[in-house]
């Protein structure tokens, strides 16, 4: 298998997913749950299924002061439907006129509120520090993955080898975000680490294995060396991700929607994780131990 020969190509294909993702967060940018946006959210069990929502919206612009509310349907059992509406923070005086504004429409119960099945609010400097927060959780887990890999190995090109993988495949995954406007909540962050934590897994395991063949190749056979651990490590990697695919696709097909949204970012991370831990990695680490230990 040529692997660094082909580098340029490899890093073509993740340049264009990224810059997709970059030119769709330009324009569209990305779809902020509650969490990060601040607001307040109500979750009605309509008990019906809603072909429209036109009707709706007018109602929830009227008592809410929003003019851009989003409204979700989740499916529930029969012909059910939850209703989750998020719109900018508003009194709890404005939830009450706001519930019994729909309730009196769609015929729901105004005396108990039993159809209100929960309403939160979160306030935007609440929700500018969990943006703070997850930013900084995942740069602090990726300086210490550096510091730790080179230390390990006593070379930085293996270091940075290895985070330079990891900073593709949070690309990649913001990219799939804001492609397919994923909402981006707390799910975002699990989503981040568990691929970041399962990508350098698979990379770790290429780069032991460049460090133990290194031994029988002079330095103008970097390229074979690589090329052979990748060969040595290839069966692995694919077995171990195209089992935890299978397990992650199967929690996409039958898991509810909240899960869907954390199962699809999931299963393109552990696809974009293997890919990099195979020909973004060692095209990375070749190209700094050839420039940086001539």
């Amino acid at each position: 298998m040529k692997v660094i020969e082909r580098t340029k190509v490899w890093f073509s294909i993740s340049l264009v997913i990224i810059l997709l993702g970059i030119l769709s967060f330009i324009f569209r940018g990305l779809n902020y749950d509650i969490e990060f946006a601040g607001g307040t959210m109500l979750q009605i069990d309509m008990h019906q299924s809603l072909e429209e929502n036109a009707r709706l919206e007018e109602i929830v612009k009227e008592f809410s002061g929003d003019s851009n509310p989003q409204i979700q349907a989740v499916s529930g059992s029969g012909s059910d439907t939850q209703i989750t509406i998020k719109v900018k923070e508003i009194k709890p005086e404005q939830i009450d006129e706001l519930y019994m504004a729909i309730a009196n429409e769609y015929g729901l119960d105004t005396e108990t509120k039993a159809d209100l099945i929960e309403h939160s609010s979160i306030s935007p400097t609440i929700s500018s520090e969990m943006k703070k927060a997850a930013i900084i959780s995942t740069i602090i887990a990726g300086i210490l993955m550096l510091l730790y890999i080179s230390l390990r190995f006593r070379d930085i090109c293996f270091g940075l080898g290895s985070l330079i993988p990891l900073l593709h495949d949070v690309l990649i995954v913001v990219a799939v975000y804001t492609l397919f406007q994923i909402p981006v909540n707390n799910t975002f962050i699990v989503a981040l680490l568990t691929i970041v934590g399962y990508s350098i897994n698979n990379t770790i395991v290429v780069f032991d294995r460049i460090r133990e063949n290194r031994k029988f190749y002079r330095k103008n056979e970097m390229a074979k060396l690589c090329d052979v651990s990748i060969q040595q490590t290839l069966g692995r990697s694919l077995g171990t991700s195209f089992t935890t695919i299978i397990t992650v696709f199967l929690l996409f097909l039958l898991g509810v929607q909240s899960l869907r949204w954390f199962a699809l970012p999931l299963l393109v991370g552990i696809v974009a994780g293997t890919y990099s831990s195979l020909f973004i990695a060692s095209p990375v680490w070749y190209l700094l131990e050839t420039k940086l230990h001539k």
